[in-house]
């Protein structure tokens, strides 16, 4: 049996730097922080960091109020980035066989506000008749997945990755080989979240968050650099168009890049900390599957969410297959860390790189860590061809993913 080819025609992005990906990348370019103070989580106690980077939610009542029922924050982001992703492939839903049309689209959970709210009504006199017909729709762990599609109308294959802040590449990993086996023809794939005291604190007990820049929020999450102290949570949602080969030709369809190489693994080694071994394995199955060598990547778009320990396994992982041959950079520093959504919005933004020849730098890497050294990192901007790329993602669990795409 002979694989097809999975391209990508279309992108859409709910980021906090606005709806869509003209937004998303303005704010890079800039070189603008999203991270905010976040007012009232002093209430929490226990709560150590008390930054984070929002979405400004706007025009979610262009979604019909029957199909917003069902949808927390994160659906929302999905549908509107769908939207986006849709048009910019050129895709009429209406034209399609709807059968043959699916997606892929995972989270970290489901709707966090939706769960905290769920339990603060039941809890105090372990009353259920309080809670809304469809607060479940919005608290499962696929109502990303679930909401969107039935928003689109889709009858195709829905898959709903849960593996934290791989979710998102896991899902456009999935996507690429439902195409390359025929499965579907086309699926919209990627990840949502939403910031939540609760999303946050959940690293806090694990000490993985940023603490010391409560005041300056602009000067963190500061990736590879030897003052991080730790992620900062964001939210959004980045959708991709994943469509076969043949078909986008057919269609004279802009293809701003084929998926060629796609690994996962788990480290089986620690249930929240990263490592150097089983990074290195996953990047270079990736690059097995692409059929590539290492100097054929011309950038490295990293996961370096600014923790202690995730940014030196990363590092030297890299280090060890690259050394300092190949451009890397993180995005945490503009955006904070959109956990799920993370891997398919970074993804975005490369794209838009590769289709510029453009590499933007680490905001808030002003010092490289001397674990962190060794590496070719990108302090201030690139103008030189990028043919091909490489996005990485890690996860509590010991999961692992790397996705490398190519110009055609």
């Amino acid at each position: 049996m002979s694989l097809k080819r999975a391209v990508i025609t279309g992108l859409g992005v709910v980021s906090p730097f606005g709806n869509g990906v003209a937004a998303l990348m303005a704010g890079i370019e800039q070189g603008r922080s999203a991270v905010r103070h976040m007012a009232g989580w002093e209430e929490y106690i226990g709560l150590q960091s008390l930054v984070g980077a929002p979405v400004d939610m706007q025009d979610e009542k262009r979604i019909p109020r029957q199909k917003r029922r069902s949808m927390g924050r994160m659906s929302i982001f999905a549908a509107q980035a769908a939207d986006e992703a849709l048009a910019d492939a050129g895709i009429t839903l209406a034209d399609e066989d709807l059968w043959r049309v699916g997606c892929v689209v995972g989270s970290t959970m489901g709707s966090a506000k939706s769960i905290n709210d769920a339990f603060e009504i039941m809890l105090p006199n372990k009353d259920l008749s309080h809670l809304n017909s469809t607060m479940f729709f919005q608290c499962m762990s696929h109502t990303a997945a679930v909401n969107m599609a039935q928003y689109l109308g889709l009858n195709g294959m829905i898959v709903a990755p849960a593996a934290a802040c791989a979710s998102s590449l896991h899902a456009i990993g999935t996507a690429y080989d439902l195409i390359r086996l025929g499965r579907q023809d086309v699926l919209l794939c990627g990840g949502a979240e939403e910031l939540h005291p609760t999303v946050t604190g959940s690293f806090d007990i694990l000490f993985a968050t940023s603490t010391k820049y409560n005041d300056t929020p602009w000067k963190t999450p500061r990736p590879f650099d030897k003052d991080r102290d730790g992620l900062v949570c964001g939210e959004g949602s980045g959708i991709l168009v994943l469509e076969e080969y043949e078909r986008a030709v057919a269609r004279n369809a802009r293809i701003y890049a084929e998926v060629v190489g796609y690994s996962s693994t788990a480290n089986g080694f620690h249930v929240s900390q990263s490592n150097r071994e089983s990074i290195g394995v996953c990047m270079r199955q990736a690059l097995g599957d692409a059929g590539l060598e290492t100097q054929e990547i011309d950038y490295i778009n990293a996961h370096a969410t600014a923790t202690l320990q995730g940014d030196q396994e990363e590092a030297e992982a890299i280090r060890d297959i690259f050394g300092a041959s190949v451009p890397v950079s993180s995005l945490k520093g503009y955006i904070g860390h959109t956990l799920g959504a993370s891997g398919a919005i970074e993804l975005g933004a490369t794209l838009k790189m590769m289709e510029q020849d453009v590499i933007y730098p680490t905001l808030n890497l002003e010092t490289v860590s001397p674990d962190c050294d060794g590496v070719y990192h990108v302090l201030q901007q690139i103008n030189r061809p990028v043919k091909a790329v490489m996005k990485s993602g890690f996860a509590f669990g010991g999961i692992n993913a790397a996705l490398i795409c190519k110009k055609l």
